[in-house]
C-alpha cells in the first residue's frame, strides 16, 4: 500500500460482521472503500470463523469476538438457537473487551461499523462513546418487510394472501420471505426473530448503511429516508474492477474462504461469446437429491453450453448417467462468480437470488433465471422479474420441485426467444445506472453517500486524506 498525505487524526472504524460469507464479503469491500477514502479499518468477526479467511487485505487488520464457540462456530453449536443464544450471551462482553484492547494499544475506535445481525453491538458502542453505524444487508423492499414485522404492523403466520407496504409493489404470500409461508419450527422461529430483530433498537443508530442502489428502488429509499434519516445506500460493495476500478488490482472480495478453480475460466475462453448458461445457487441452502437432478437434466436438455457451480459437499448428489465434463457442460465445486459474470462467453444465470448474486449480475449486465430456495431469495425473484424485469422465473410443481423440462424450457427462452434479448437489454441499462451510482465524477448516488459518511468524522476544515491502494 502506497501512503499518501496521512493525517494523524484520520478516524479509526471497527467493522463487525457476521461469521457467514455472504456478509463478511461485502462488509470488506466496503472497508476497502473506507480505507481508500483515509479511514483506518479494523476488521472483526468470530474467532473460528476468522481463521477460515485466506487472505483479509494487509491495509486493513483482522481481530476476532467470540460466539462462545471458538473451535467450531455454528457446527459445534448444532443449530441456530443454541448458536445464536450463546453468541448473545458472550459477543457483547467479547466485543467490550477488544474496544478497549485496542484503546490500550494506541488505537481508539471511533466508528463501530456493525452488521444489522447484530444490533447488540450498537448498544456496546453507545456504552463507549462511539458512532454506531449499522449496516444492512439486504434488499430495500426485504428491509421494509421486517420492519414492518417489528412494528407489529405485518402479523407473522400471515392472515392475508397480500400486502401492501409504503412505496413498495403490492406482495403476494409467495413473494414474501420463506419464514412467511412456512415457520412451524424452532430454527424458522428463530432465524425468523433474528431478521426482525435487526430493527429492535435501528432508530438508536447514528447511521443507517444499505448495501443497495437509491436508483434501484428510489421510491423506497426515499420513504427509508423519512423514517430515519441518516438512513444511506452505500452499495454495490463489490471489488473495484468490475465497477469504478478505483482500487487497482481489486479482483475479489479478499476474505473467501473457499480456494478459487482456474479449469472454469480456460472453459469459459473457448466458448463463443453469449453462448454459455451459468448456473449457481449458492453457498448456504443445500438442494435434495431431486432436486438436483431435475437441474441437472434441465441443462444438459437445453442442448447449451452450461457452467455449473456444485459444492463439494452436493456433488455426491449428482445422477450417476450425468458426466461433471461433457462437450456441453463443466461442473466445477467453486469458481470466481464475478470473474464468470463478466465473461464475454455467459449469456445469462440462472441463480437462487441470494442479494449477493443479485447485486452482481445486476452491476454486470447479466439477465437471469430465477430459482429461489429460502430467505429473502423470494422477494429478490420478485424485484429481478417484475420490477427490474431483467429474469424468468422457473415454475415450481406441487412439491415445489423445478422440474427438468422446465428449467430447459426457460433456458431456451432466455437464449432463443425475443424475451431473452429484452431481459439482456433492461440488464445493461442496469448496469449503466450501477456505474453511475458509485462514480465520483458523476456525483454518483453510492459514492456521495460514502463521502458524506466519511467527512462526518473530520473537522469541517480538514480535507479527507486519501489513500493509494492495491488489493
Amino acid at each position: 500500500m502506497e501512503k499518501k498525505n496521512i493525517d494523524p487524526r484520520k478516524p479509526h472504524c471497527l467493522v463487525l460482521s457476521y461469521p457467514a460469507q455472504g456478509h463478511i464479503n461485502p462488509m470488506i469491500q466496503f472497508s476497502k472503500l473506507l480505507v481508500h477514502e483515509g479511514v483506518k479499518v479494523t476488521l472483526a468477526t468470530t474467532c473460528f470463523y476468522s481463521k477460515s479467511l485466506q487472505k483479509v487485505p494487509p491495509y486493513i487488520s483482522l481481530e476476532s469476538i467470540s460466539d462462545g464457540f471458538d473451535n467450531g462456530g455454528f457446527v459445534e453449536a448444532g443449530n441456530f438457537k443454541a448458536y445464536l443464544g450463546r453468541f448473545w450471551e458472550v459477543g457483547p462482553q467479547s466485543l467490550s473487551e477488544l474496544i478497549e484492547k485496542l484503546a490500550k494499544l494506541g488505537n481508539p475506535i471511533d466508528c463501530i461499523i456493525y452488521n444489522s445481525f447484530l444490533p447488540w453491538a450498537l448498544d456496546i458502542a453507545k456504552k463507549f462513546g462511539i458512532v454506531g453505524a449499522v449496516y444492512l444487508t439486504q434488499n430495500l423492499g426485504v428491509n421494509s418487510i421486517y420492519y414492518h414485522v417489528q412494528l407489529g404492523k405485518i402479523k407473522v403466520p400471515l392472515i392475508e394472501d397480500e400486502i401492501s407496504l409504503p412505496s413498495m409493489p403490492k406482495l403476494q404470500l409467495e413473494d414474501l420471505p420463506s419464514f412467511f409461508q412456512k415457520c412451524d419450527d424452532d430454527e424458522d422461529q428463530v432465524l425468523l426473530d433474528l431478521l426482525v430483530g435487526q430493527f429492535s433498537n435501528i432508530d438508536k443508530a447514528d447511521w443507517i448503511l444499505c448495501n443497495a442502489i437509491y436508483e434501484l428502488d428510489k421510491e423506497v429509499a426515499d420513504w427509508t429516508t423519512k423514517i430515519w434519516p441518516k438512513f444511506r445506500t452505500i452499495g454495490p460493495n463489490i471489488p473495484s474492477v468490475f465497477l469504478d476500478k478505483r482500487i487497482k488490482d481489486d479482483e475479489d472480495y479478499g476474505a473467501a474462504a473457499f480456494k478459487s478453480e482456474e479449469e472454469c475460466m480456460e472453459w469459459l475462453h473457448n466458448k463463443p461469446n453469449g453462448s454459455v448458461v451459468y448456473a449457481s445457487f449458492g453457498s448456504l441452502v443445500p438442494l435434495d437429491e431431486e432436486q438436483m437432478r431435475e437441474i441437472a437434466y434441465g441443462l444438459r436438455n437445453s442442448n447449451h453450453y452450461f457452467l455449473w457451480v456444485v459444492r463439494t459437499s452436493e456433488e455426491i448428489k449428482l445422477p450417476k448417467d450425468f458426466a461433471k465434463k461433457s462437450e456441453k457442460g463443466l461442473v466445477v465445486t467453486w469458481c470466481s462468480q464475478l470473474k464468470v459474470l463478466a465473461h464475454q462467453s455467459v449469456a445469462c444465470f440462472v441463480t437462487h437470488c441470494g442479494w449477493n448474486s443479485t447485486l452482481e449480475t445486476l452491476s454486470l449486465g447479466v439477465p437471469t433465471i430465477v430459482v429461489p430456495q429460502w430467505s429473502d431469495q423470494i422477494t429478490n425473484a420478485k424485484y429481478m422479474v417484475d420490477v427490474w424485469k431483467v429474469g424468468i422465473r422457473v415454475p415450481i410443481d406441487e412439491k415445489k420441485i423445478v422440474k427438468s423440462e422446465a428449467l430447459r424450457d426457460c433456458i431456451k427462452e432466455m437464449m432463443e426467444c425475443e424475451k431473452g434479448k429484452e431481459m439482456k437489454n433492461n440488464a445493461m441499462q442496469w448496469k449503466s445506472l450501477v456505474l453511475r451510482a458509485v462514480s465520483d465524477g458523476g456525483g454518483g448516488s453510492s459514492h456521495r453517500n460514502i463521502i458524506e459518511f466519511v467527512n462526518s468524522f473530520f473537522p469541517s476544515e480538514v480535507t479527507c486524506p486519501k489513500l493509494e491502494i492495491t488489493s
